[in-house]
């Protein structure tokens, strides 16, 4: 009996001292050996994009006059200088501070925001920043891998792991009279933690998937997602400091295809006008309430996220078919898209 306690005491204090109980007959795993693929992937995504964030602080007044002070994370996208983050992480500053994992503290300037789309770009005076790989969102799937870095607080290198739980979502973002969807909205299960509002989403290959904007709920974020579509936003918003959105004047809503028509077009799905606006570009083209859109300058349009991507800088002031069902019948009207007021 005292010698089964001896040798029980005798194990412990060997697994306790990091040794194997059983000898040499299983060799120790090295640190790498001991990673599983999982812990891998995250590790190199973590170690190839932390120092792309950055910690942002930013100051603005109040109506009150008061001074506040905010704070967010941007992900760098250009060597010479340029971020993108988050449209309400600098929402009312105009200017404030980038905080790097190298431990610089630069000045940063807002180059231009689009609050409909909830992305900024900011530029720092720095030449030899550690620029992210930007992805596409299109390619992503629900269950993937993604990893979310941010710099919240000056905290450096947060980083969180979980997988695409849904595509598609939307949110609604408002700029002065303007409200806007913003369609195709990754939510993943990846925790999104206070300041990591504007930080990166990342795919296993560490490029940038989308910019994290939204604490959902708990166990819950949302990201911006990058592809064509908030590419070229981001395009415009370096060059112009601004994204100019065309205006057609309708308020649309989901809506089957008839089968007759269905088989015709090729789709199930349409938009149907739900309202139209007095004086608008769509009124002045003879669009009205229950009439179904199905093109828009020949491109198809199933959902209301298509019209409004259709609705672009190059489409204004210029004359568009649209293509519609109206009882029964197909017809083409043209229609001239104004530029958003906002």
């Amino acid at each position: 009996m005292v010698a089964w306690i001896v040798d029980s005491v005798r194990f412990i204090d060997a697994i306790l001292g990091g040794e194997h109980p059983l000898g040499d007959a299983s060799p120790a795993l090295t640190d790498a050996e001991a990673l599983d693929a999982y812990s891998v992937a995250v590790t190199t995504v973590a170690e190839l994009l932390i120092p792309s964030v950055a910690s942002l602080r930013v100051s603005r007044r109040s109506r009150s006059g008061r001074q506040m002070d905010g704070a967010g994370s941007g992900v760098v996208i250009t060597p010479d200088g340029f971020l993108i983050t988050a449209a309400h992480v600098i929402a009312g500053a105009a200017s404030g501070s980038a905080n790097f994992t190298d431990g610089r503290e630069l000045d940063f300037q807002i180059i231009g925001a689009d609050p409909l789309s909830d992305l900024a770009v900011i530029r720092t005076t720095a030449s030899d920043l550690t620029a992210a790989t930007l992805g596409d969102a299109d390619n992503l799937r629900v269950g993937q891998l993604v990893v979310a870095i941010g710099n919240p607080l000056g905290f450096s290198g947060s980083v969180t792991a979980g997988v695409v739980s849904a595509l598609g979502r939307s949110f609604p973002t408002r700029e002065g009279a303007a409200t806007r969807m913003v369609e195709n909205v990754i939510q993943t299960d990846a925790a999104l933690n206070p300041g990591n509002s504007g930080g990166a989403l990342a795919d296993g290959r560490g490029r940038v998937v989308g910019i994290n904007t939204a604490v959902a709920g708990v166990g819950l974020g949302l990201a911006v997602p990058i592809n064509a579509t908030t590419r070229r936003i981001i395009g415009a918003l370096m060059r112009e400091g601004r994204f100019h959105r065309a205006y057609l004047g309708v308020a649309v809503g989901p809506r089957p295809l008839p089968p007759r028509l269905a088989t015709q077009v090729g789709r199930r799905s349409g938009v149907e006008v739900v309202e139209v606006f007095d004086g608008s570009p769509a009124a002045r083209a003879g669009i009205r309430p229950e009439d179904l859109i199905l093109d828009i300058d020949g491109v198809p349009v199933r959902t209301a996220g298509d019209l409004q991507r259709l609705m672009v800088d190059e489409v204004i002031g210029r004359d568009v078919p649209i293509t519609i069902y109206r009882n029964g019948e197909v017809h083409t009207v043209m229609a001239t898209p104004a530029r958003l007021q906002v």
